[in-house]
């Protein structure tokens, strides 16, 4: 008899054995680790006095993530500790008294820090806590996690969330997903708390206050994720020359993870495209000014769509979701993702028969009545609380602390009761 396995099945149990391998290849790295330390006659960092918020960042572009919620976490005099795996983070420019930054070094090194932390809450917007080299500390009573994008949760690689205690959401169709992430996985139900979403406040406000666009030359920008499925990796030069052909101002900005993961790729477009007056390639670090300026986006389904509609209110063009869900968590759910319910309310997709139709696209979607009240329907269901974001977030977790404090000192009453 041949043993059939179904294709879903299949992805499924290839992830948990990646997984597992990733567990076992941790675990021999993290022993190297620590024979280092003891043959150098270092002791691991184990801090001797309770932290009470940590917030974890692995890479320094999600600092916009957190500058909002550490600049409210000063207001309120909440000390924190931030800790970073990028040495050049945005986050040593700036100057607080609550709140300390700390580079705990990256690969083995940063994970060695963090899973021996002291603290009383942890946030952060990384996945895949306790699943791979990331684990819980004894010594933390509660991580947080806190969604990096306005779309779905269930988009992160298999079991990314399920060892978190809490989840910060934007949007009542994230917290179904998570329950029912929950109930298909036999797992405890997490705290979800809705919050919205801090930096996209940041940007609306940025927006408010900037000055208005003058008159100017319809600038496109393309914006893909990194990738296989991604809009560089697929097209390339095919959508470029299209793109080229339109006259408009051409802005192209990868995404970060492209420069590392398809270094070859991006070099031979930018040789074959080099800056011009009509081609620019990007790369900041904070990308307001370069969305601001332009007047539409063309993108995948990289979460920076959502950026960009909602915040700049501008239209977009997608190319066809060719997206395999087999490693990710939205592979358990029978829903479709809200991200490939919405994008034809917001934007127009753009399939390879429509690219010498390009520059009618893209004069028929600048003008659209009905993309524009797409994109309002959208912000309502996912940005919760608009402007209030930074808010919620400190508050709960400020909550969280307290409460925290409350057990302990319960905690060294019977403990003294015994003595």
């Amino acid at each position: 008899m041949i043993l059939y396995i179904d294709p879903g099945t299949g992805s499924m149990l290839i992830t948990i054995m990646i997984s597992l391998l990733g567990a076992v290849l941790y675990f021999f790295k993290d022993t190297i680790i620590k024979l280092k330390l003891f043959v150098r006659g270092e002791k691991k960092i184990i801090d001797s006095k309770k932290i009470p918020l940590v917030i974890y960042s692995d890479h320094k572009r999600y600092w916009n993530i957190f500058e909002p919620i550490c600049d409210e976490l000063e207001r309120q005099e909440i000390d924190a500790v931030f800790m970073t795996q990028s040495e050049d983070d945005p986050a040593f420019s700036k100057v607080y008294d609550h709140i300390n930054t700390e580079f705990i070094g990256e690969g083995g090194k940063g994970f060695a820090r963090l899973n021996n932390l002291n603290a009383k809450v942890v946030l952060s917007t990384t996945p895949s806590l306790d699943v791979f080299q990331w684990k819980r500390s004894k010594n933390v009573n509660y991580y947080v996690h806190i969604a990096h994008m306005p779309n779905d949760i269930s988009a992160y690689r298999m079991f990314g969330l399920d060892y978190y205690d809490a989840i910060l959401l934007s949007g009542e169709y994230q917290g179904e997903q998570i329950r029912k992430l929950e109930e298909l996985r036999n797992l405890p139900e997490k705290d979800i708390e809705y919050v919205g979403l801090p930096y996209m406040d940041v940007m609306l406000d940025r927006v408010k206050k900037v000055e208005k666009l003058k008159e100017h030359e319809i600038t496109v920008i393309v914006a893909p994720t990194w990738g296989a499925s991604g809009l560089l990796s697929k097209y390339g030069s095919e959508l470029l020359d299209e793109l080229i052909d339109t006259g408009y101002k051409i802005v192209i900005r990868p995404h970060p993870q492209s420069f590392t993961a398809e270094k070859e790729m991006i070099e031979e477009l930018q040789k074959k495209y080099p800056d011009s007056d009509q081609i620019s390639w990007n790369r900041d670090t904070d990308n307001f000014n370069v969305l601001y300026n332009s007047d539409i986006m063309i993108s995948d389904f990289s979460g920076v769509i959502f950026d960009y509609s909602l915040v700049f209110d501008k239209p977009v063009i997608y190319t066809e979701p060719d997206f395999d869900d087999s490693i990710y968590d939205c592979s358990w759910l029978d829903d479709e993702l809200w991200t490939f319910k919405t994008l034809p309310k917001i934007g127009r997709e753009l399939t390879k028969n429509d690219f010498n139709k390009i520059k009618d696209t893209i004069d028929s979607c600048i003008n659209s009545e009905e993309y524009s009240r797409g994109r309002e329907q959208a912000r309502k269901e996912t940005w919760m609380y608009p402007r209030e974001g930074k808010y919620r977030v400190v508050n709960y977790i400020k909550k969280n602390i307290d409460l925290i404090k409350v057990e302990e000192t319960k905690e060294d009453k019977v403990d003294e009761e015994d003595k």
